[in-house]
């Protein structure tokens, strides 16, 4: 089907240039984009749906060592760094 757009100069442009680079038509090129992002939008709507992002939990028992700031990341990678392993 053909169909007129109006489309910003500079978008032409660079969308002209790609084609060009890609040894493809601006037609193909468009048409590449808009189905891109109409499956994007499709996925999206369902994404919202029955997802649920588990975060693990350490049930462990201890903790920190003794005097060890848990705010200080230097503090932290120093124990890491001083462990035998």
């Amino acid at each position: 089907m053909k169909t007129t757009l109006d489309i910003n100069d500079t978008l032409l442009a660079d969308a002209k240039a790609l084609a060009a680079r890609q040894r493809t038509s601006l037609t193909r090129l468009i048409e590449e984009g808009l189905q891109l992002r109409l499956r994007a939008t499709s996925s999206s709507r369902g994404a919202g749906k029955s997802r649920v992002t588990v975060i693990p939990v350490y049930r462990g028992k201890g903790g920190l060592v003794a005097g060890l700031n848990a705010l200080s990341n230097r503090a932290l990678l120093e124990a890491i760094e001083d462990e035998p392993g």
